[in-house]
């Protein structure tokens, strides 16, 4: 009796690992999928963009709100210039630029709620 439950036990165990390899060469996360679509080099090397980039941004805001100071190489405008799809002209979307990492990331992107043109024109055209 404690053959065969050995037997039985060892054989799902098996199933469940030949089903978990499947998954995972079956590739279940789409890696983010993205373009640069402008310019010759971004404002920082890539790994550095992927893990600092918020931080960049928060930066940015905090000097440009608290002390009137626009630096436009760190800007939200200029990412969207070099990184928008040249078919949409938009980070957002499917394959956009922002979108997959923050999808592949489970992250929510902000940025754009108060960033977009169609918020800038309800507001009586007073850019942020």
């Amino acid at each position: 009796m404690m053959r065969i439950l050995a037997l039985a036990l060892a054989l799902i165990l098996t199933a469940i690992g030949i089903v978990n390899a499947a998954e995972k060469s079956a590739g279940r996360v789409p890696l983010p999928a993205y373009k640069t679509n402008s310019g010759e080099a971004c404002v920082a090397p890539t790994d550095e963009m992927r893990r600092d980039h918020m931080k960049m941004l928060f930066h940015q805001r905090d000097r440009t709100v608290h002390q009137g100071f626009r630096e436009p190489r760190f800007s939200l405008k200029k990412c969207v210039e070099c990184h928008a799809s040249k078919d949409t002209g938009s980070v957002l979307g499917k394959e956009g630029f922002c979108s997959s990492c923050h999808a592949y990331a489970a992250v929510k992107i902000d940025c754009f709620e108060c960033h977009t043109a169609m918020r800038q024109a309800r507001a009586g055209g007073a850019g942020r």
